[in-house]
């Protein structure tokens, strides 16, 4: 089933000196259960694309098609609450609250679906375990290291089972094991619980696990296989 589709996106930034496309005739179909790898060099548009399907960023130009949904006719709030309850994101820069704790940090989102408290604080604590930091669960992101913060960061995105997870440079900043056992967790999920995975990315460690690898350039698709 079909769970991304873009058709025909253009993404143009109009800054003072010249309009950058940044995307150029996206046409792209991700079915569930996809471990996809989005690849390039910098500037090529990567984390635009990713931006886009999750309606983080608008498309100048064509239609994104998310479960079926056409996100681009949806207004800010009916986008907020899709997110909420279908994306999982996992950000380069951690983007974690400063003033809470590693658990109230993975529990936020679970808190904003009205979860009960007890779930909400069973499934956070069960994920922080699953990524090696049940020894760390009442420390706030400055007393964590940037690999925990990032592990911190996954089990956020995975807490509310989304259908799919959009993860931009998710290893860029770990170490070559803190990197495999995430990525050892994200393709468990993906086999347990049929979760999609969207990856931009440099890393081979993310590229030789990937079923799916999809090579942009100047903001289009030039290989995808």
């Amino acid at each position: 089933m079909t769970i991304i589709e873009l058709q025909g996106v253009d993404k143009i930034y109009n800054t003072k000196a010249i309009p950058v496309q940044a995307l150029n005739n996206i046409n792209l179909r991700v079915e569930e259960k996809e471990f996809t790898a989005v690849v390039g060099p910098s500037g090529s548009g990567k984390t635009t694309l990713l931006n886009i399907i999750g309606g983080l960023d608008s498309a100048t130009k064509g239609k994104v098609f998310l479960k079926g949904y056409d996100i681009t006719t949806m207004n800010e709030g009916k986008l907020i609450d899709f997110r909420l309850h279908h994306i999982g994101f996992v950000f380069q820069a951690y983007n974690l609250i400063p003033v809470l704790t590693a658990l109230e940090n993975v529990e936020f989102i679970l808190f904003l679906q009205n979860v009960d408290r007890r779930e909400r604080q069973r499934r956070a604590i069960e994920l922080l375990q699953r990524v090696g930091l049940k020894d760390q669960v009442h420390r706030k992101p400055a007393e964590l290291s940037g690999g925990q913060q990032q592990r911190v960061a996954v089990a956020r995105a995975l807490a509310s089972r989304p259908a799919f997870v959009l993860a931009d440079e998710p290893t860029a900043n770990l170490d070559s094991h803190t990197a495999e056992s995430l990525l050892d967790l994200m393709q468990e999920l993906n086999n347990e619980y049929g979760t999609t995975f969207i990856f931009s990315t440099h890393d081979n460690k993310v590229i030789r696990r990937a079923r799916r690898v999809i090579t942009l350039e100047d903001g289009m698709i030039t290989s995808d296989k």
